[in-house]
């Protein structure tokens, strides 16, 4: 059976990386920007992969995956409504502030009472979001290999249909999963971002993930 082709919205690294590891994985591609050129040399080494506008590719997608900076994402997904509505859309974004660290700690634009994955839910209701790959590296995305064993990704989002459909495709990347329910719990795993980055920013130190151990 074919698999589910696949809408990555941005051109940035987690967009590329995430492309090519769908496309690796057997997945129809189509890698969305508004500027061609930014996607060259790696469309170069991807020819399997299609390039188109945000709205051609949310439209391509049965499953449309938003990996664009935090402070966009919002009026993004407002603007590709039509394209985006009755479909699952993997939200890797987090709610990362235009300041910089303080201490190697991030900053938000959102408070512990409201996360980024609510506010897209929100603005387009009739859209599954499905919060993932938003608390490790993109370095580490697709199929990591670690000496622990599997790490954990975090997911959440009020469809439980597009919860499903997500953690099979973690499974796929050699993730296991900890679904943790509804939209609300992107007020918990959101700042997982931050917990994450801090390593990096004081020791140069990104080759980690978290694991959920269970008794």
């Amino acid at each position: 059976m074919s698999k589910k082709k696949i809408g990555l919205i941005g051109s940035g690294t987690v967009s590329q990386v995430l492309a090519s590891g769908f496309l690796k994985h057997g997945y129809d591609v189509m890698i969305g920007t508004r500027d061609t050129s930014k996607l060259a040399a790696w469309h170069s080494k991807n020819s399997a992969a299609k390039v188109g506008s945000f709205e051609d590719t949310a439209a391509f997608g049965e499953i449309v995956v938003l990996a664009v900076k935090g402070t966009v994402a919002e009026k993004l997904a407002i603007s590709l409504k039509p394209q985006l509505t009755g479909k699952t859309v993997i939200d890797t974004t987090n709610p990362i502030a235009e300041a910089p660290p303080v201490n190697g700690v991030l900053k938000f634009f959102t408070t512990h009472d409201e996360s980024l994955l609510e506010r897209l839910q929100r603005a387009v209701p009739d859209a599954n979001f499905v919060k993932s790959f938003s608390c490790v590296g993109n370095s580490l995305m697709i199929d990591p290999n670690m000496k622990d064993g599997k790490p954990t990704m975090f997911i959440c989002g009020n469809n439980a249909g597009a919860r499903a459909t997500v953690s099979g495709i973690l499974s796929e990347f050699n993730w296991d999963v900890a679904d943790m329910g509804t939209a609300e719990a992107a007020r918990a795993i959101e700042p997982l971002c931050m917990l994450w980055c801090i390593p990096g920013f004081i020791n140069n130190s990104w080759g980690h993930a978290f694991k959920l151990l269970k008794s």
